[in-house]
């Protein structure tokens, strides 16, 4: 089959399954793994120029709708009669939903069986050592800064949070992801700022202009030193390497407990 993902996570899924050799492209935002850099690129996810896409002739287009503005595309390849797949996923769940889906139709049933089955394995063993943690810190995630976006319950990184051995500070709002402000997060009090500003690099994430907000030199988090720059692909992509993340934040919250904890091959980025 020749494939296409217009998305990163979708190109994700498809690396876990095994299918890279049958990309022939992908947006510009789908830099994992290193091996399918030199595949044509097609735009960013929120703009992918059609026409070029519609040239490379695919069998099948691994579309999303998880980032707000993407819906243009689905409307395209309909219109354009592309055969098509749309993946939306909030939750974990989801996603195992997902790898078995594209397994389905890209005829390796039996390799997304593989991954399926050592995600939960994996999500088992991170619900375990959960288990023996005593105190849930509260962690507040920042998407981006200004406006301020955060994730709320209806999303993977309330279920990423509990298995680390913390709470999303904002689980109580019943929303996937929502616009706040600086006070806001201030009343809440969160005991770790986890930075995870989408389509930002680590290295460019400057932990000072956080703590220079107003009143946030009394939050918890930053009187202890607990602002966190996060890899924001193991965080804010809906992709088996979500339980990468887990396991470093675990690590991060509560290392003697996580320590020992090590994803299967299956699942290593």
């Amino acid at each position: 089959m020749r494939l296409i993902s217009i998305c990163p996570s979708n190109t994700e899924i498809i690396a876990y399954l095994g299918l890279t050799s049958s990309l022939v492209g992908i947006d510009d935002f789908s830099d994992w793994p290193l091996s399918i850099q030199h595949l044509p690129k097609l735009g960013p996810d929120l703009s992918i120029r059609m026409d070029d896409l519609e040239k490379l002739q695919p069998d099948l287009v691994l579309a999303s709708l998880s980032v707000p503005g993407m819906e243009k595309n689905i409307e395209e390849l309909k219109k354009r009669g592309i055969p098509h797949i749309v993946l939306n996923p909030q939750s974990l769940e989801d996603i195992l939903n997902d790898i078995r889906l594209v397994g389905q139709l890209c005829n390796v049933e039996n390799k997304a069986l593989e991954v399926v089955d050592d995600f939960k394995r994996t999500i088992e063993e991170c619900k375990n050592a959960c288990r023996s943690v005593h105190y849930k810190p509260t962690l507040y995630w920042e998407w981006w800064p200004k406006p301020v976006f955060t994730p709320g319950r209806i999303n993977w990184l309330t279920e990423v949070s509990k298995l680390a051995g913390g709470l999303n500070l904002f689980s109580d709002v019943e929303l996937a992801s929502i616009q706040t402000d600086w006070d806001d997060v201030f009343q809440r009090n969160p005991d770790h700022i986890c930075l995870a500003w989408v389509g930002v690099a680590q290295n460019k994430v400057n932990t000072a202009l956080v703590r220079r907000r107003p009143n946030w030199d009394r939050l918890e988090a930053v009187k202890k030193k607990h602002i966190h720059v996060l890899e924001e692909a193991l965080y804010c992509r809906p992709s088996p390497r979500l339980l990468e993340g887990i396991v470093n934040l675990g690590k991060i919250l509560h290392p003697d407990i996580y320590m020992d904890i090590k994803l299967p091959p299956s699942l290593q980025s």
